[in-house]
């Protein structure tokens, strides 16, 4: 079995709660880490600072492609970036991580 963590960000924690419900009420995921942080990016050829949220979403490699499309359909920002990090957890984790996502 393979273990994905999806990294994205969310315009505030209104959004990522929501995102985050979405997606387990879909049993796309088992668990969603959110955070608050600060960004800075260039946006057409000048520097931006925006307080974001991010998200830590936690799944398998079979619900990548779900997650990521479900993400994109709610999401509020036009161009945001969803990345994927293959990971290997504890035993104990990746058997809970299965057992919660088996019945999608």
């Amino acid at each position: 079995m393979n273990f994905v963590f999806l990294y994205a960000t969310a315009k505030d924690i209104k959004e990522a709660k929501s995102i985050s419900k979405n997606l387990l009420e879909k049993k796309l995921i088992a668990c969603s880490n959110m955070f608050p942080i600060e960004s800075m990016y260039l946006w057409q050829g000048k520097i931006k600072e925006e307080k974001e949220v991010v998200l830590i979403l936690k799944t398998i490699r079979r619900n990548v492609a779900k997650v990521k499309e479900e993400i994109l359909r709610i999401h509020s920002y036009s161009l945001l970036c969803i990345t994927e990090i293959s990971v290997n957890p504890n035993e104990k984790y990746a058997e809970w991580l299965i057992k919660t996502l088996k019945n999608e």
